[in-house]
C-alpha cells in the first residue's frame, strides 16, 4: 500500500513496491495521502514514486473482473483521482523509476512534471490493443498533457516508450539513470514548494476546466 516520507518541505508519496494497480482499497489510501499533503501549512511539494518494477500497471482488472456491475463507479472513482492531481494545490512531480501503463500512464499525465527512467521500463498506454475505449475524460486528459500528434501515436498505436524516446515525444520533461530517478525529481519540486496553495490550484483549474469537467461526468 502507499506509504509517505517527508525530505524537507517535499512530501515523497511511494506508491507501492507492487504493481500498483489502482484497486479501491488502494485508491482511498493515496486520497488519505493526498489529503495529509494538502492540509499541512507552508512551504510544500509532493513527488510521486513507486519503489519495484512497475510505476503504476493502471486499472485492477482482477478486481474488476469479480466486480462487473461496478464497472462505472470504479471507473468515476478513478477519474476523481486524476482530476485531484490535475488541479492538486502544491507542485507535483512524478519519479516514474518503473513501468508505467495505462491508467498508471495518465496519472503520471495528471502530475505537473515528470522525470523517466533512462534505461529501463516504459511509457504505454495499451487500451486500443485490450479493446478498451477511452473515457471522454481520459481522453480529455492525454490530450491535454501531450502534444496533438504524441497524443494519436500513444492512444491509436499502444506504442511502447522507453525512457529517453518519452523525453523526446516530450512525454517527460526529464530521464534519470537507475538510482536517480527520485533525486532528480526533488530537484525539481524543492525550488517550487513556495507556491502559494490557493492561487496554483485555482490556475491549475483555471487551465484544464473543460478536462475536469470531463472527468468528472459519469464515464459509461
Amino acid at each position: 500500500m502507499p506509504t509517505m516520507q517527508k525530505d524537507g518541505d517535499v512530501f515523497v508519496l511511494d506508491l507501492g513496491d507492487t504493481e500498483n494497480r489502482f484497486h479501491p482499497d488502494w485508491l482511498a489510501e493515496v486520497h488519505t495521502a493526498l489529503d495529509e499533503v494538502e492540509a499541512a501549512a507552508g512551504p510544500k511539494a509532493l513527488v510521486t514514486t513507486a519503489s519495484g518494477k512497475f510505476f503504476s500497471n493502471g486499472l485492477d482488472l482482477d478486481w474488476l473482473g469479480a466486480h462487473p456491475d461496478e464497472l462505472g463507479e470504479y471507473v468515476a472513482t478513478v477519474q476523481v483521482l486524476l482530476a485531484r492531481y490535475l488541479t492538486f494545490p502544491a507542485p507535483t512531480v512524478a519519479a516514474v523509476q518503473g513501468h508505467n501503463f495505462g491508467g498508471g500512464a495518465m496519472l503520471a499525465l495528471a502530475h505537473d512534471f515528470r522525470v523517466m527512467r533512462a534505461d529501463r521500463g516504459y511509457f504505454c498506454l495499451p487500451e486500443v490493443d485490450l479493446g478498451m475505449p477511452f473515457t471522454a475524460g481520459m481522453t480529455a486528459l492525454v490530450r491535454s498533457r501531450l502534444e496533438k500528434q504524441t497524443a494519436h501515436e500513444a492512444m491509436t498505436t499502444g506504442r511502447r516508450y522507453g525512457g529517453v524516446d518519452a523525453a523526446a515525444a516530450r512525454i517527460v520533461d526529464a530521464v534519470a539513470d537507475e538510482g536517480e530517478v527520485l533525486a532528480t525529481a526533488l530537484t525539481i519540486a524543492r525550488p517550487l514548494t513556495g507556491k502559494p496553495a490557493q492561487a496554483l490550484g485555482t490556475i491549475k483549474a483555471g487551465i484544464y476546466a473543460e478536462v475536469i469537467t470531463a472527468l468528472r461526468q459519469p464515464p459509461l
